[in-house]
């Protein structure tokens, strides 16, 4: 690793690594929201992020969005209270051209007057976003509340108010005054040469000379002298509840201890807050602790959901366990368990060249060193349970304690809470398959194999194809139910033992559900691998589904599923999914409806279970750091104990369904029959407005899957030309994208924006232009090609985690593709043309078979 500092001040830090042909280059600002002076709680730093991107002394604004996306690369940036980063992600070959934009960007942009305007718009629909979301109005209230005198009480978006004062001039200056080479911090981190690209470096942003830093006073939070409440009643289907306590800072002495005691506390299922609110009081759906303290100063969290009724029940629960703790202490076995998940946690942040360089960026301009890490680590392991007891004592008392919530009106959450009427066979010779080794069974189940010694971390993914498709249509939701249970009881461990089983060594054991899947993950360090075989064995084969654990389950999920209602835009979603697929198992997702979960018994999970648990039906996908000679034999003999069979009516699921998918060249007037064309109106309480329209798509395996990746690219990209006219020239909308749904034989492809209530019409207009150019052939050229460069270092992207290609892999297989089939996505992608991309807008992009939905507020 290579740290210098220029000559003008800017400190470089470039790291070489050769894993993949990828980098990441960022700009990290040691400026945010905390360092706006006497402008603070107006946004600027917020705003000037947005600001950067609109064009330069060398390029116009659409320019800078095309050239990234045109040499494959992910441009973003975010704004915290200290900083403000800008990255871009791409394959390495092109770090240069990341250099060369973001020097630009940074140091010369020009801010247009025209641009400052309409941006202004655009983060006012975000400041309106914020407000609809029930958490960030919490969040907001907890830092309000909770500090008096620091900065950390505004919000970083700054206050709709103050931030719609904003005038150009104030923002050029905050610009001129804190954008200087000395204030910057560019890390590099990828399949590159360290000295070739600190010439870039050198050569892009050493020209620029130092400039004169103000220091900016921050005004130090003062010790808090008793306790501080502020709990509101609203139009939310749950409670959300936070209670924090002050707490140091990242330097001080006590806080990898903190870190240690959140770890404890709220960390994970076998944690203690979530084994005894959670398991054994009930009064929680979810809780967890973590410790927040970038600065000088920060917050020790809890925070937790529940019905309206538990409220005050889970906060005598909480007190009483901390008092608990705080005589008897800690073991020392949760301390171990702690420091392993906080390792096992490093590690996995480390896997992308965009997380290696952020640790890097942390590092340098939060912590001030970048062997940080490895300190903090070094101190992590000499903490003992005495400390881990003191400083519970020390610093979660009632002096310093600030409790916020968020409360349903005693109407709605009356009725939220209502009662409702209620074979073994022998392997076959193993063959190699790409990346992966494949070991197919004579059951027809399938391991595959892949090692990659990169990062000590191994992961096992265990899939089964299932789904909404595979459920009882009275009872949806069984397949998010059954993959959590899985996760749960054993018949040889309990769920807390389960947790604490995998947790104490610092691995992770969860479960996921969607479209077409079900399955579990397991992630733990290389010398766990059969800790989490032995998990994953008892699972799949001995699953308890004890009835206590499905209802607490089950009131999770109903909570989870009203939770969703509480945001407009997930909510939109929803309802537009519902309609326009009707009563086709895709109209509903994975979790299900409230009425569908609410009909579901224990033994519908264990019959569903069944169903879904035969041979040709599983998967088994390990990536990582591991020696295929100990683990292959292991997982054969769990995979061989599944027995043969096939779901109702036969067959392989999977060939099955791709058959049938490409048999079917009449999606468009398949789909149209299944749900509502039509528009529809629906209106809820909250500030902003949403438009939905949604259209038939092609399947997962139909020929013209391809050309929709291309399709959702051009609609979605930063440089399409829908992003362009709506947000960037009339400012109509902060987001406005495209969207899939899709499975094994159906799909919608969708239309989605956030806007100004009375201008949604205005943005629907603007979604059909971009349509028609499409349909008509005015694609250019170099706009497919940039669209085309952009999917291709996606999927490149995302295969730098063992999970994903474990995922990736054990889904082919399931679905009866190559395991290896990503190695065509970059072909199938360059295949497609403009006139491809006509001929899917004429056949799927047709008014007439829509399902439009807008989500307005009530008129004023």
């Amino acid at each position: 690793m290579l740290r210098t500092v220029l000559p003008n001040g800017l400190t470089v830090i470039i790291k070489r690594d050769a894993s993949a042909a990828l980098a990441s280059v960022q700009v990290w600002v040691k400026t945010g929201s905390i360092h706006e002076g006497d402008q603070l709680g107006a946004g600027l730093s917020h705003y000037l992020e947005h600001m950067l991107f609109k064009g330069t002394e060398r390029r116009a604004g659409r320019e800078i969005s095309a050239t990234v996306q045109a040499h494959g690369g992910y441009i973003n940036a975010y704004t915290t209270f200290d900083r403000t980063v800008y990255y871009i992600d791409l394959p390495s070959e092109h770090t240069a051209m990341a250099v060369d934009l973001l020097a630009d960007a940074v140091l010369s942009s020009t801010l247009p007057e025209g641009e400052v305007a309409k941006e202004k718009e655009v983060i006012m629909r975000e400041i309106a976003m914020t407000r609809d979301d029930p958490d960030d109005r919490l969040w907001q209230a907890m830092f309000a509340t909770a500090f008096r005198e620091h900065p950390y009480r505004f919000p970083v978006i700054g206050h709709r108010e103050l931030f719609a004062g904003n005038e150009r001039g104030e923002l050029e200056g905050y610009y001129r005054s804190r954008y200087v080479p000395n204030n910057l911090v560019v890390v590099i981190v990828g399949g590159i040469d360290p000295d070739e690209t600190l010439k870039v470096v050198e050569e892009k942003f050493g020209g620029r000379s130092r400039g004169r830093l103000r220091p900016v006073l921050v005004t130090e939070e003062p010790l808090q002298l008793g306790p501080r409440e502020l709990h509101v009643t609203e139009d939310v289907e749950i409670v959300r509840a936070a209670i924090a306590w002050q707490v140091p800072g990242l330097t001080h002495a006590d806080a990898p201890v903190l870190d240690l005691l959140a770890m404890v506390l709220g960390h994970g299922d076998s944690s203690i807050l979530w084994q005894e609110l959670r398991e054994k009081a009930k009064v929680v759906h979810t809780i967890d602790a973590s410790c927040w303290n970038p600065g000088t100063s920060g917050l020790f969290c809890v925070s937790f959901t529940s019905e309206s009724g538990n409220r005050e029940k889970a906060e005598a629960v909480l007190d009483k366990v901390l008092k608990r703790c705080a005589v008897k202490g800690f073991k020392a076995q949760d301390i171990k368990q702690a420091v392993r998940q906080l390792i096992a946690n490093e590690v996995a942040s480390r896997q992308t060249m965009s997380g290696q360089a952020s640790r890097l960026g942390a590092a340098e301009v939060v912590a001030g060193d970048l062997h940080f890490s490895q300190q903090y680590f070094e101190r992590l392991e000499r903490v003992t349970a005495a400390q881990l007891k003191q400083a519970l004592k020390k610093y979660l008392v009632r002096q310093t304690r600030t409790a916020v919530s968020s409360n349903p009106m005693e109407a709605k959450a009356a009725i939220a809470t209502a009662p409702k009427a209620t074979g073994k066979a022998s392997r076959k010779k193993a063959e190699s398959v790409g990346e992966f080794e494949l070991v197919t069974l004579k059951n027809g189940a399938r391991l595959l194999l892949q090692q990659e010694k990169r990062l000590p971390q191994v992961h096992l993914r265990m899939v089964w194809q299932g789904g909404p498709g595979f459920e009882d249509p009275a009872k949806r939701g069984t397949s998010g139910l059954v993959s959590t249970l899985l996760s749960k009881d054993t018949k040889r461990r309990s769920a807390a033992e389960v947790a604490r089983y995998i947790e104490s060594v610092g691995g992770s054991f969860y479960p996921f559900s969607g479209n077409n899947s079900l399955g579990l993950a397991v992630e733990v360090l290389p010398p766990d691998w059969l800790r989490a075989v032995s998990v994953l064995s008892d699972a799949a084969l001995a699953p308890a589904f004890r009835a206590d654990t499905f209802a607490v389950e089950k009131e999770a999920q109903l909570a989870g599923l009203r939770q969703d209602l509480d945001d407009v835009v997930t909510e939109g979603r929803k309802l537009l999914r519902r309609k326009f697929f009707g009563d086709h198992p895709m109209g509903i997702d994975a979790n299900g409806t409230v009425e569908g979960v609410e009909k579901l018994a224990a033994g519908d999970i264990a019959a569903q279970y069944g169903r879904l648990n035969f041979g040709s039906n599983v998967v088994i996908a390990v990536a990582g750091d591991f020696e295929p000679k100990a683990v292959k034999p292991k997982l054969t003999a769990l995979l061989e104990k599944v027995t043969v069979g096939a779901v109702a009516g036969g067959g392989d699921p999977g060939k099955s369904a791709i058959k049938r998918g490409k048999a079917r060249g009449d999606h468009a007037l398949h789909l149209r029959r299944l749900g509502q064309p039509g528009d529809f109106v629906e209106i809820r309480d909250k500030e902003q407005a949403v438009v939905l329209r949604g259209y038939p798509g092609p399947a997962l395996h139909t020929p013209d899957y391809y050309v929709s990746e291309v399709a959702d690219e051009l609609f979605s990209g930063m440089a399409s030309q829908l992003f362009e006219r709506v947000r960037e020239e009339k400012s109509l909308a902060y987001f406005v994208r495209s969207s899939r749904v899709t499975s094994l034989d159906t799909a919608m492809f969708s239309f989605l924006a956030g806007t100004k209530p009375g201008r949604e019409d205005e943005v629907l207009a603007e979604i059909d232009i971009e349509i028609e150019r499409v349909q008509t052939g005015k694609v250019e050229e170099a706009e497919l090609r940039r669209c085309q460069a952009r999917l291709k270092a996606g999927r490149r992207q995302s295969l730098q985690t063992n999970a994903a290609r474990a995922l990736h892999a054990s889904l082919n297989a399931l679905q009866g593709l190559p395991i290896d089939d990503w190695k065509n996505y970059d072909a199938r992608i360059e295949a497609v043309t403009i006139a491809d991309l006509a001929a899917f807008a004429m056949k799927y992009l047709v008014r007439a078979q829509a399902t439009q939905l807008v989500v307005r507020p009530k008129p004023a």
